[in-house]
């Protein structure tokens, strides 16, 4: 249930609160209601075989199964047909690089929801480092109840493959928005809800524990706390050897925290500006900045990352090195460490590059060639301490049209090898991608991406599929998808056509590094709705499609977004997908997570913040904006799941509530009980909503004729 609405927000100004009482039964039989209207007017013979088709995707054993290598051990999580709930397992390095490994199972995820009689969702593990020589044996484990986001906490032994009981002194927590690291093998930093106090208002922790084998957690000493109004406070041990040390973080806000490094009697802050990022490994320190800093003696532009010696810089040493700058066209993705280099995950025009990074040799930065453009590849390091695999890297590479590839490689030693590469579930010779950029508003050229048939004419005719976020400084970059392929490219029109899918890189976002996405923080918000908005004109202009061929989706902040072209842009659209949206941003910090977000978007408890936040509040702007005379709505799907404790149904409902009660044609609702803020907790579910969200956009764009 809702936090208990304050006096500017009372229910004289939202006649829908009442929605907000998440597992309320008026609730749930209004949502009963509209699914079952979706589902009547929606899951024909046509969804049922496009839903089976999906699954067939996400189920496929010819995907590639990602690893992380622990000790001589390679971990990997799995769902299939047969074990939709999953099965934690792992292999050798001689059986992984095999056509069909074998795997030694460590849990069964099914089994044990069927023992149990709770549907859990496995949510990850945090392996607990042995002494040197020794292999791994102990695990803690994760598992949602619902899919959302509050997790149990068990110890698993993974010499016996089954949970350390209580009755033995095995740790385990109850369900709640826990994170934990060991601190040694019979230690634990928890943060978690202790009770009254314990929490912050973005409903993450607001202290840690240090919690002993065998100690009741509510009797643990306190060892960090950070304010009610901060996200969250986190502790974790680096027990990596001749590096051990404890660090905790006060995560202030979305873009904002302050770490620090436990020494004999007290924590010794990393004295930096808020924004700048931190990171830490070996003797290193790590450091981004997201605006501007001035730090010896010269000026790091955003989006910089440079290194400093970590001791040196808490000794008041401010010498930094600057590893690498972007620029106007570029921005660094990631980074990561092999034993001798530092590998970095770069941008260019949302093409991927990678760099290497020598410490040895001052820093020195040459490039990593292993890709092509308009793909995305990334590496990462295999296993920095093992010495067989100290410089060792994996490379995955995929594209719009390239189903994803897995290489190995070793830094200096080639190009890498390919270990495993996934099947294609579509016919993508018959596509073409390339990359246009639209001019926004104010001038900037905002760059997207088009996946067509080759071929196509610039008729106008052709069903267009338009994908954005543009928050959080998430960048969308190419990647193969099944789904897509299936659930809209290889779509026929009844002439004929094909679909088209289009991935819009819009401000917010963090393609070009902070800037970008800076250019779209709260006040500066409209900025992202009008580049997706010019994206839209762009095809139209270009001759791609109309705007009752042309759909548009978006996820959580992404709803928002496509929320925002309802309300805002109705006539560019011909149908929207909104999924698990915000879209009430007058009361979305009472909801869920939404606290934790005040820095992308703004504070509705300051007059000031609430006048530009209306702006871009499609509850609100639904009747601020009156539609203009002969205009009408897009055709539009609400969906969302009633576990969602991170954004919440609430908001999904009741923007659907309100356009279904104002007469609004074709708005459509659907809300699944369970799968959190994915929408999904397994590859059926999964199937369900993508079917259900593709489907809707293609009945409504595609299936009719023009």
């Amino acid at each position: 249930m809702s936090t208990p609405v304050g006096p500017a927000q009372g229910p004289a100004h939202d006649p829908y609160l009442w929605l907000e009482d998440t597992r309320g039964e008026r609730a749930l039989d209004w949502v009963r209601t509209r699914n079952a209207q979706t589902e009547e007017m929606l899951f024909d013979d046509s969804h049922r075989a496009l839903e089976a088709s999906l699954l067939e995707v996400l189920d496929s054993g010819e995907r590639i199964p990602a690893v992380t290598k622990r000790g001589d051990h390679y971990y990997n999580f799995w769902r299939d047909a047969e074990h939709p709930k999953g099965l934690w397992r792992r292999t050798t390095w001689e059986q992984y690089r095999t056509d069909r490994p074998a795997w030694e199972v460590l849990l069964d995820v099914d089994a044990l929801a069927a023992a149990e009689g709770v549907e859990w969702v496995f949510a990850g593990t945090r392996m607990l480092r042995p002494p040197a020589g020794e292999p791994y044996r102990r695990a803690l484990v994760m598992l949602s109840p619902d899919g959302g986001d509050a997790v149990e906490v068990r110890e698993f032994g993974l010499d016996s493959r089954d949970w350390v009981a209580p009755d033995d002194r095995g740790f385990r927590l109850p369900a709640a928005k826990t994170r934990v690291s060991w601190d040694g093998p019979d230690a634990l930093y928890v943060a978690t809800d202790f009770g009254p106090g314990s929490l912050t208002r973005s409903s993450y922790a607001r202290t840690v524990r240090r919690v002993e084998r065998g100690q009741d957690p509510a009797h643990a000493p306190e060892v960090f706390a950070v304010d009610e109004s901060h996200v969250l406070a986190v502790v974790s041990r680096d027990a990596r050897p001749g590096f051990e040390r404890t660090v905790a973080v006060d995560v202030i806000d979305f873009h904002n925290s302050r770490t620090s490094v436990l020494g004999s009697d007290r924590w010794r802050p990393i004295e930096v500006p808020t924004d700048v990022q931190v990171g830490l490994h070996r003797q290193w320190l790590l450091l981004s900045p997201q605006t501007p800093w001035e730090v010896d003696g010269r000026t790091l532009a955003p989006g910089t990352l440079a290194v400093a010696p970590l001791e040196a810089f808490l000794a008041g040493d401010r010498t930094v090195t600057e590893v690498f700058v972007p620029d106007e066209s570029s921005s660094l993705e990631s980074y990561d460490f092999t034993r001798d280099h530092l590998l970095l995950n770069v941008l260019h025009d949302v093409s991927s590059q990678v760099l290497v990074a020598d410490p040895a040799h001052g820093w020195a930065v040459r490039p990593l060639e292993v890709g092509a453009e308009l793909h995305t590849f990334e590496v990462a390091a295999v296993d920095d301490e093992d010495p067989g695999t100290a410089n060792d890297y994996w490379l995955t590479l995929t594209g719009f049209l390239t189903p994803t590839t897995l290489a190995r490689g070793t830094v200096d030693a080639g190009p890498p090898a390919p270990v495993k590469r996934a099947a294609g579930f579509f016919a993508a010779e018959g596509y073409a991608v390339e990359q246009h950029f639209a001019t926004s508003d104010d001038g900037t050229r905002i760059p997207y991406f088009q996946v067509a048939p080759r071929g196509m004419a610039l008729d106008g005719a052709n069903p267009v599929l338009m994908n954005g976020y543009g928050g959080f400084q998430t960048s969308l970059t190419p990647s193969y998808s099944g789904a897509v392929g299936r659930a809209w490219l290889e779509r026929r029109t009844p002439d004929g056509r094909g679909g088209v899918y289009v991935v819009a890189n819009i401000r917010g976002g963090g393609e070009y590094g902070p800037r970008w996405h800076r250019a779209a923080l709260r006040e500066a918000r409209h900025r992202a709705y009008e580049d997706f908005a010019a994206v839209a004109r762009d095809l139209v202009a270009r001759g791609v499609t109309v705007p009752e061929r042309l759909a548009a989706t978006g996820r959580s902040n992404g709803g928002l977004l496509v929320g925002n072209m309802f309300t805002g842009y109705p006539e560019l659209f011909g149908a929207i997908s909104c999924g698990v949206p915000l879209l009430d941003m007058r009361r979305y910090t009472r909801l869920g997570a939404g606290h934790s977000w005040i820095a992308e978007y703004g504070d509705p408890e300051v007059p000031g913040d609430w006048e530009f936040l209306r702006t871009f509040s499609p509850y609100h702007r639904f009747d601020d904006e009156p539609l203009a005379e002969g205009s009408a709505y897009p055709a539009t799907l609400i969906w969302t799941a009633t576990s969602d404790d991170r954004v919440g149904p609430e908001q999904a409902r009741k923007m659907a509530a309100k356009l279904i009660d104002a007469g609004v044609p074709d708005v459509w609702y659907h809300e699944a009980l369970d799968g959190g803020h994915a929408g999904a907790s397994d590859n059926r579910q999964s199937a369900r909503m993508l079917a259900t969200s593709y489907g809707f956009l293609w009945r409504t764009v595609g299936a009719a004729r023009r």
